[in-house]
């Protein structure tokens, strides 16, 4: 195992790299989407009722938003009291890895695990880009550690971890709704009662206590859902009456995606996730593809088992649920990267000292063209802060050489070596993402920078009508989020018309929708006008400056009457 000092300061880099999300602010659409409907919870302190753009919505379950409330309760609206809740998670993510790969292997793995983890590539972004992820990660891994903590104790000893289990479970469901948490850990223990023989035990009554603490403890979220929608057949919610919020939460939202049945839809591919794995997982993907190879392997011959197989069931079973949906995004799988890494991690640690060398050997060679890459996207973009970014990744990649250079003690033998490599690339990566690449694109997110631009001037700090339907989730939502005055979506010019009979107001919208209005009769005078991209798909041809301009679309903040 590695030594607590080498350990520890690998797994404090870690979370450094990714504490930097902090310095980089809110990105649409998700984040600002997410951030507004927290907003207008903090505001009002409406936590039964969820709206967005103004008017009613239906999508994702509240405990997400009460956790960034509860944090701008003592931040105020701010890009932290975002963020700090999920990277909070994440932390316990971490934390619940390492335990749960304790329950079943050494210290050694455990560690291993839990740096790997902290270091793929897609749990880095879904730091910066925070989501839904960073939340369920925790309470997914945590639920597994307390269930096969119970699984593993005496009865008496495992009532704590039942309930402890249970409420994580439930605020899984008060995330991402009722089949993830199922699918993930039910599967999971299901299969590995399964391939251990010990089938008798999932019918133990702990395990029924278990479900009911889990839906007791989900009561809030039900509570909130019955009294929105409901108790209000009334209300108009994805075009329609008499919507069940309830029926959503158990089933549109999760088996209406899967079935492409519900009121949100999308055309799936069978194999995204297998390559997305691939970037996703970097720098560790090879070796789980390796891990779960030899672990199917070893199944069919009989061979070679696994510790335990929550982590194998747990992983397939979501894999394969989310690659048959027709409802897909390349961060899905983010939830279960524990269970991978922990799989990758007693594949690396049982190999051969001379398998283990080639592995390492393989590590760097992608390190190498990782740190190549990343300079190239640096030199290609020309960032504001170029020269830090090339000192950055020039730092990195010395310090990280100079200390990892060779297998120097028993400490650093071929293990520890490639661990300090590959969380120096990813430290370097993370540092590069969220201090040198990511603030100088977000010049182009049209609505932070506008509500910037209007909070520094007097005359500006005013009501902000937002217009347009088509620029709902292209820079409305950041502009709503950092703004410190209110807002109001516009749906209608007749509404606008309305307004404007009390004199001038002050209107944040796209060109083209600009002109439209000059077009409909209003006078509108353009105070400023910003540039717009869709920050979070980046591409070469906004990535070139020579090409960057055609990529860009105008958003003005104006004076309409």
């Amino acid at each position: 195992m590695f030594s607590k000092r080498l350990f520890f300061s690998l797994l404090g880099l870690v979370v450094a790299a990714n504490f930097t999300a902090l310095f980089l602010p809110i990105m649409e659409p998700d984040n600002g989407l997410y951030g507004t409907v927290a907003k207008e919870m903090f505001l009002t302190g409406d936590y039964v009722n969820l709206y967005s753009c103004g008017v009613e919505w239906l999508d994702k379950p509240r405990l997400p938003f009460v956790l960034n409330v509860l944090f701008m309760k003592l931040l105020g609206v701010t890009t932290a009291a975002y963020k700090l809740p999920a990277l909070l998670c994440f932390c316990g993510s971490l934390f619940y890895t390492y335990r749960f790969a304790r329950l079943n292997y050494s210290v050694l793995v455990a560690q291993v695990a839990t740096l790997m983890f902290g270091t793929a590539y897609h749990v880095i972004l879904s730091n910066t880009d925070v989501r839904a992820e960073p939340f369920l990660t925790l309470f997914i891994i945590g639920p597994a550690y307390h269930f096969m903590r119970a699984w593993q104790e005496k009865q008496t000893n495992a009532w704590p971890h039942i309930v402890a289990g249970s409420l994580l479970a439930a605020c899984a469901m008060m995330t991402k709704g009722p089949v993830v948490p199922v699918v993930t850990v039910g599967a999971g223990l299901v299969i590995h009662a399964l391939l251990t023989g010990q089938v008798r035990s999932l019918f133990e009554l702990r395990w029924l206590v278990a479900i009911v603490l889990t839906f007791v403890f989900t009561a809030p979220e039900l509570y909130c859902l019955y009294q929105q929608f409901d108790a209000h057949p009334e209300k108009v919610v994805y075009g329609q009456t008499g919507t069940s919020g309830l029926r959503f939460f158990f089933w549109d939202s999760q088996m209406g995606r899967f079935l492409n049945n519900g009121p949100l839809r999308g055309s799936g591919d069978p194999l995204l996730f297998t390559h997305t794995l691939l970037w996703a997982m970097l720098p560790w993907a090879l070796p789980f593809y390796a891990a779960v190879g030899r672990a199917i392997a070893g199944l069919v011959r009989r061979q070679n088992p696994l510790p335990e197989y929550l982590s194998l069931g747990a992983g397939l079973t979501l894999f394969v649920l989310f690659s048959a949906s027709r409802f897909q995004l390349p961060h899905y799988l983010n939830i279960v990267f524990p269970f991978y890494t922990i799989l990758g991690a007693h594949y690396l640690t049982t190999r051969s000292p001379v398998v283990l060398r080639r592995w390492v050997i393989g590590q760097t060679v992608l390190g190498v063209v990782g740190t190549l890459f990343v300079t190239g996207i640096v030199l290609f973009y020309q960032p504001a802060r170029l020269l830090e970014g090339l000192l950055w990744i020039g730092l990195f990649t010395v310090t990280t050489a100079a200390l990892f250079w060779r297998y120097q003690t028993a400490e650093r033998g071929p293990m520890g070596t490639m661990m300090g490599r590959m969380v120096g690339l990813m430290a370097m990566l993370g540092g590069v993402i969220n201090l040198i690449l990511y603030p100088s694109i977000m010049q182009y997110q049209a609505g932070m920078v506008a509500a910037d631009f209007a909070n520094e001037k007097p005359a500006l700090q005013r009501k902000t009508y937002l217009y347009g339907v088509h620029t709902f989730g292209e820079s409305s939502w950041s502009y709503e989020y950092y703004t410190k005055q209110p807002t109001q979506y516009l749906y209608q010019d007749s509404t606008l018309k309305q307004a404007t009979q009390a004199g001038p107001v002050q209107v944040f919208t796209s060109a083209p929708y600009a002109d439209s209005l000059a077009q409909h009769g209003f006078q509108v005078r353009r105070i400023a006008t910003f540039p717009y991209y869709h920050v979070s798909q980046l591409s070469g041809t906004f990535l070139n400056p020579e090409t960057r301009a055609s990529t860009l679309r105008a958003y003005v903040l104006a004076e309409v009457k």
